[in-house]
This record gives structure tokens, sequence and C-alpha cells, in this order.
């Protein structure tokens, strides 16, 4: 099973890092969307620092989501899940980041399902040891080592 390791939630420090808000994806052009602006992630991707942890990411169940091995994830504890929300999960004394899925509900139970055809859908039932952690609502990616 993938597992996410819980990172902490520090929050004091401020990061003031020049922005540029307009890069195009398509052909290139002048510079002209540099700003003056600064994007700060704590200020700017975190709503409730009081309730947001970091989490590194370990496995390729959610692959297809974009999220890889070593992202790390914004995991916000304040957000009430919806269906279709990844999440941190937490079932039978381990950390998972899944979809969930809340479609069985009445049925008596759920389902965390991965975004990779390689992993088998976990169904999650009155009997299993199951929280949901958090809300993912970030994803932190490291494209050169």
């Amino acid at each position: 099973m993938e597992y996410i390791k819980i990172l902490g939630s520090e929050f004091e420090q401020k990061c003031d890092l020049p922005f540029a808000s307009a890069i195009k994806a398509g052909f290139p052009s002048v510079a002209e969307g540099y700003s003056n602006d600064s994007i700060d992630f704590n200020r700017d991707c975190i709503r409730h620092p009081e309730a947001t942890f970091y989490g590194r990411v370990y496995g390729d169940s959610m692959i297809e989501a974009g999220i890889c091995d070593g992202d790390i994830a914004v995991i916000d504890r304040s957000i009430t899940p919806a269906n279709g929300d990844i999440i941190v999960a937490y079932i039978n004394n381990e950390f998972t980041i899944k979809y969930l899925d809340l479609s069985h509900k009445t049925n008596g139970y759920l389902e965390l399902r991965p975004a990779n055809p390689t992993f088998p859908i976990i169904r999650v039932n009155a009997d299993d040891d199951f929280k949901v952690w958090g809300v993912v609502t970030w994803t932190i990616k490291r494209w050169k080592k």
C-alpha cells in the first residue's frame, strides 16, 4: 500500500518569492506578464494554517492524478471531505492517499480509489479502523534533483 509521511505544520516564517503571473505553455513570447507581485506558499496556498500539514508521498498509486513518489501533499484537516476529493486516510494503522468514493455509502461501505489501474480499490467497511485524516489541497513537485 502506498503511504504518506506527515511532515508537520510550521508556518511562522514568511518567504516571499518573485511571481511571474503569465507563463505561456504555447509559443514563446516576451516576458510581458512578469510582475513585481510575490507569492508566499504559506499565505497563498494555505487557508487554515492551524489545521494544515505537509506530507511526503511514497509510492505511485496516484500517478494518474499527477501525484508521484516524492511529491509533497498539502493536507487540510479542517475541510469536510466530499465525494471525489483526494484525501489522506488512516485505515487499519496506516496512512494512504486516495480518491474518496462515497457512492456506496447507502450500501454500508465506501471506497478509496487509486489513480493507477495496477493498484486495488480499498473497500472500507464499518469494522475497519478508518478516519479521513485530511483533504489534499495542493501538491508540490520536484522536477530537477
